[in-house]
């Protein structure tokens, strides 16, 4: 875990915080490559130097997990493929998807999933 997302959580106000700890922490745990630090002012996780999930806290009654291929547009959007097996995915673009969470119970209960999809994602 990073100390500047430490201290970044620890100011957050925001009603599914419990919820963006426990996935943050589940995704941190789950793969020794993956790092974090603060953008679009939440926490976000890196793979080989590049951010490749960002968390979205607002609006304030929901969260969701930005899946992207960092900062810029790459050269090869139109060859990459990307199969979500857990079907939680909404496209929002062909090589960027949003994994919604409106409850602490959905993140609780996709947890698991989820945390297998930034798994693979980071590796397409």
């Amino acid at each position: 875990m990073s100390g500047e997302v430490d201290d970044f959580m620890a100011t957050l106000a925001h009603p599914l915080k419990s919820g963006v700890e426990e996935l943050r922490s589940a995704i941190l745990a789950s793969n020794t490559e993956i790092s974090e630090h603060v953008k679009w002012n939440a926490p976000s996780f890196r793979f080989g130097g590049d951010d490749r999930v960002t968390f979205r806290l607002r609006p304030g009654d929901r969260v969701q997990l930005i899946f992207h291929r960092g900062a810029k547009v790459r050269s090869d959007v139109a060859e990459f493929t990307f199969q979500d097996p857990t079907g939680l995915m909404t496209w929002l673009a062909p090589d960027r998807g949003v994994v919604t969470f409106p409850d602490l119970e959905t993140m609780q209960s996709q947890q698991a999933a989820v945390v297998s999809l930034v798994n693979q994602w980071v590796r397409a």
